[in-house]
């Protein structure tokens, strides 16, 4: 793993930290999972970190691929590629684990590339319909429109929320 391309997202995140407070909200962390941009709101985002040996759960989905032990601490990690049913490829010196604190446990998303942090206003973002007719849920937030880009925003507590998820969570408790 390429701990340099890890190390340099860390430090943009570190400095979009900085920014007051009242921009924070409109902060993203933006990635690359195949083809497609994705954005998580950057104040849920604790750190973003190598690939690492992984350890294997037995009895959970195919996108939660184990866990890590990160400083101690036990991180259940999600492959967003194999979450969102795309094809499964290997990890390179660019796949990065982005770590999540979402709720009670922290979340580890495997992801192809970080991209960078940016701000996307309110006024930016087209809002998603997740109401009563959107019975499923969907873990898209909005889409975000950076220039000629769209990044796909996700909403981190549905995408870490499923039960599915929570097994993995578990064995932290």
């Amino acid at each position: 793993m390429n701990e340099a391309v890890a190390r340099e997202a860390a430090n943009e995140a570190d400095e979009v930290r900085t920014v007051e407070d009242d921009n924070i909200d409109d902060m993203y962390l933006t990635f690359k999972v195949g083809d497609e941009d994705y954005g998580v709101v950057i104040s849920v985002v604790t750190e973003i970190v190598g690939m690492q040996r992984i350890m294997g759960i037995p009895d959970v989905p195919a996108y939660i691929k184990g866990v890590i032990n990160l400083r101690g601490k036990v991180i259940p990690l999600m492959d967003v590629r194999l979450r969102f049913n795309m094809p499964e490829r290997e990890y390179d010196e660019r796949t990065v684990v982005i770590v999540l604190d979402v709720g009670e446990a922290p979340m580890g998303l495997i992801v192809d590339r970080v991209s960078e942090v940016l701000e996307i206003p309110a006024s930016q973002i087209d809002r998603t319909n997740n109401g009563p007719a959107n019975a499923g849920r969907s873990v898209v937030s909005g889409l975000g429109r950076i220039d000629e880009r769209v990044a796909i925003l996700l909403d981190e507590n549905l995408l870490v929320s499923d039960s599915d998820v929570s097994l993995a969570v578990e064995v932290d408790a």
